[in-house]
């Protein structure tokens, strides 16, 4: 927890002077909520692509084709999108506490179920109800954040949550690959049976630790001093009172708005290229040459890890010069660059490594960067819970559709090559899009209006 220490000390505050009060309730906040959230995505980031190193051994076992594998992989996002908009509607009516328990136990119990699997329809329908179980977990999350923190102090704790992503990858590699050997035949279960059941079993505990840990708002907060409970109302006063005037505070509206389409689409490329990474990362180093499953566990904590400080590093950058849009345009433009180049050295483990670790920071700090510009842009409880929800819907469809043309060329060609070759186009128009299409001055005059 060094980098989270080190990040939540940096965040930034709400103007050029504040009172040791202040600053220490936000850390107090910080550190009751974020290591929390922080861990729920990682076991979400977990169970969403822990198939991409179950498939090492799935495959064979059911004889499912790279094809059948990059639908599974895929239809998960199928079921998020269609659910993701109700839940975060129903959010705000309910509150984050339960419908983020409602949320992590049944995922977690149908990613226990996946040990079933044994045809491609059951693999699909079992990966489509793992997608709509965990359908709001993120923008449910991001609106909590917006309940405490205000817009100054969000790039901050956006990057600290989206931080679970990479690190996942850290700790996931080397656990898919210690549960699929170690635990090979145990009670009659295949090592990739196995991987569902120990990494299903998180989400149901942080369930139940969640309607005990979890406060939907700071003035239900009895955790907190009531002078401190008044630090962060009227820290988020100001915002609070513009939503009441904004444009954006009806989700109607919202969605009647040209540029949260613009903001989707540039989205969307982001998640093509993350679940790329995620889903295919495994094959592309055993085609290194690398065959037992625990080594490329290890290996694969190589790009993870570098992504993990440069999330934390380029977020920060950012966050000093205001800017996020050229910061999340370059990394894209990077991003691509190393997906272009991953055919040219996949023959080189050490070379793969590098273009991996490159590669892998630069498409995973779009994320963290994308949110801080949406939630810059949207004001009001339901514009925001609704238009998060409905961006990160229609964007996660890019998880639906980048891991099957993937498969798909890869069925077809016998190489990653072409499928590698979409994304990073993909990745480009997206970066294209957001620079042209919002301009700065845009985000700047819904900035001010916090």
């Amino acid at each position: 927890m060094n980098l989270f220490s080190s990040a939540t000390q940096d965040l930034p505050r709400l103007d050029g002077v504040e009172s040791d009060e202040a600053a220490k309730t936000y850390r107090k906040v910080a550190w009751r909520l974020i290591p929390f959230l922080f861990l729920c995505y990682v076991v979400a980031y977990l169970d969403r692509t822990n198939i991409g190193f179950a498939q090492l051994q799935m495959k064979q076992a059911l004889g499912f084709s790279d094809a059948v594998y990059g639908l599974g992989a895929g239809v998960f996002f199928l079921g998020y999108s269609l659910f993701e908009v109700p839940s975060n509607l129903i959010l705000t009516r309910i509150g984050a506490r339960a419908t983020l328990t409602r949320i992590l136990i049944p995922w977690g119990l149908v990613s226990i179920a996946m040990v079933y699997v044994s045809s491609p329809a059951i693999f699909y329908v079992m990966r489509f109800l793992l997608g709509a179980f965990e359908a709001g977990l993120v923008p449910g999350a991001l609106f909590l954040l917006t309940q405490w923190f205000p817009q100054k102090r969000r790039g901050g704790v956006i990057a600290l949550f989206m931080l679970g992503m990479p690190i996942s990858g850290l700790l996931g590699g080397p656990l898919a690959g210690w549960a699929m050997e170690t635990l090979q035949g145990v009670f009659g279960l295949a090592g990739w049976q196995w991987l569902f059941v120990v990494e299903g079993i998180p989400a149901v505990v942080l369930g139940i630790v969640c309607t005990v840990l979890l406060t939907d708002s700071p003035a239900k907060a009895k955790w907190l001093s009531k002078d401190e409970r008044d630090v962060i109302t009227e820290g988020l006063r100001p915002e609070v009172e513009s939503a009441v005037h904004a444009k954006s505070h009806n989700f109607l509206q919202a969605v009647r708005d040209p540029n949260l389409y613009i903001l989707t689409a540039a989205y969307f490329t982001c998640i093509c290229g993350v679940y790329v990474v995620g889903f295919w990362l495994p094959t592309v180093l055993k085609s290194t040459g690398i065959h037992d499953v625990f080594s490329i566990g290890l290996y694969s904590m190589i790009p993870f890890g570098a992504s993990a400080i440069g999330m934390v590093l380029i977020c920060r950058h950012a966050d000093k010069r205001l800017e996020g849009r050229w910061h999340l345009a370059i990394c894209s433009v990077v991003g691509a660059a190393m997906l272009s180049l991953i055919p040219f050295v996949e023959h080189s483990l050490a070379l793969s490594l590098v273009v991996l670790s490159i590669g892998t920071t630069a498409i995973y700090v779009t994320l963290p960067l994308y949110w801080v510009i949406c939630s810059t842009y949207f004001a009001g409880t339901d514009a925001m819970a609704g238009s998060l929800a409905l961006t990160n819907s229609i964007g996660l469809i890019g998880g639906f559709v980048s891991p099957i043309i993937v498969g798909w060329f890869k069925t077809t060609t016998g190489s990653l090559a072409s499928g590698l070759y979409a994304m990073a186009v993909l990745l480009v128009i997206g970066a294209v899009v957001l620079l042209t299409c919002i301009p700065k001055a845009v985000l700047e005059r819904r900035g001010a209006a916090r």
